[in-house]
């Protein structure tokens, strides 16, 4: 936050503040019904643009059937104001809802990133992206726009559909949709021309980096990079299709992403500035992705940080002090500062 405190997801359902002096706090206190089990839980949070002065927070989460409404559960986005003394939220609103409610405990997919206009200078346009899981076996419905399953989503900060979204007014298309083919997306980020930057994970290999676009298809399940765990082709086995894009980039095998950001300070020296940061799950790294010029070129070199820590890094932000902060989801997890040596 602004003045130095974190503000840190439990899966279990908790939400924490932690003093910029490490110290954790107790809960925070306002938190709706959450799902916790298997993947699902409190998810990502993110800070308004202008939390400074309004002190709102927009959080997503795994939320459960309503009675009544059948059972399962799906991805659910959520603002609440974070009170003064840090203790407590109000004025909770769930704004957008993942349908159709599935008895699943994987792919909840959930980061959540606000929009800005193009140019490096570009201010926040007032519009949200959540990235959404396919639900791990409800796969074919991320080639399907009558569900919200494998798809990135784009609403207003009030929940509405921005008018320009894709699919407003396509018969038997949800409106909020902005793209889809997606598996699980497990980061997300703005790079800083406010390009949508966002990588999924894949089955057994065939991890991407993607740039979605409005409207556009990115092909799972009929075109990876992966195969069945175990072994064997997913469909027909294909890597490409016409109508379906392709990756940025990919890893064979899955290095199981999860967290992204680029790096704007020079606080790590100018050969960091503007490289891309990924964490790695099954392999325990942080991984410096250098890129070509402009953002959206390729990927030209990786690098492997924190190999000898031995946490799964679970998510990597850029606090205001311009340092990198880790995220690992150990049985006790840690929040890491990253200072330059």
């Amino acid at each position: 936050m602004p003045d130095g405190r974190f503000l840190v997801t439990e899966r279990p359902g908790r939400l924490r503040v932690v003093q910029s002096d490490g110290k954790l706090g107790a809960p925070v206190t306002g938190l709706p019904e959450i799902a916790a089990g298997g993947q699902g839980g409190l998810l990502d949070v993110l800070l308004d643009a202008d939390f400074a002065r309004n002190r709102s927070i927009y959080f997503c989460f795994s939320e459960p059937a309503s009675t009544g409404n059948g059972n399962g559960n799906s991805t659910a986005l959520a603002r609440a104001t974070l009170s003064a003394d840090y203790a407590r939220l109000e004025g909770v609103k769930v704004i957008f809802s993942q349908k159709p409610k599935f008895a699943s405990s994987a792919h909840f997919g959930c980061r959540i990133v606000e929009g800005r206009n193009p140019g490096v200078n570009g201010q926040p346009d007032g519009k949200l992206f959540l990235t959404l899981g396919d639900r791990f076996s409800r796969k074919e419905d991320a080639q399907k726009l009558d569900n919200h399953h494998g798809k990135i989503v784009r609403i207003n900060k009030d929940g509405s559909v921005p008018k320009d979204n894709p699919f407003v007014g396509n018969a038997g298309a949800l409106p909020e949709i902005w793209s889809y083919g997606h598996r699980n997306a497990q980061g997300a980020a703005l790079a800083p021309d406010g390009t949508f930057w966002m990588h999924e994970h894949g089955p057994q290999g065939g991890d991407e980096i993607n740039l979605p676009k409005a409207g556009a298809n990115y092909g799972w399940p009929v075109i990876t990079y992966g195969e069945n765990y175990g072994g064997g082709k997913i469909g027909e086995g294909l890597t490409s299709k016409a109508g379906m894009e392709q990756p940025l980039h990919y890893w064979v095998p899955s290095i199981a992403p999860s967290g992204m950001v680029f790096l704007t300070s020079e606080r790590y020296g100018k050969a960091w500035q503007g490289n891309l940061f990924v964490g790695s799950l099954k392999f325990a790294y942080l991984d410096r992705i250098e890129l070509s010029a402009p953002y959206g070129g390729k990927v030209l070199h990786e690098s492997q940080l924190l190999a000898d820590v031995g946490e799964r890094i679970h998510d990597v932000k850029q606090g205001p002090d311009g340092l990198l902060y880790v995220l690992t989801d150990s049985r006790n997890g840690k929040l890491i500062r990253l200072r330059p040596n």
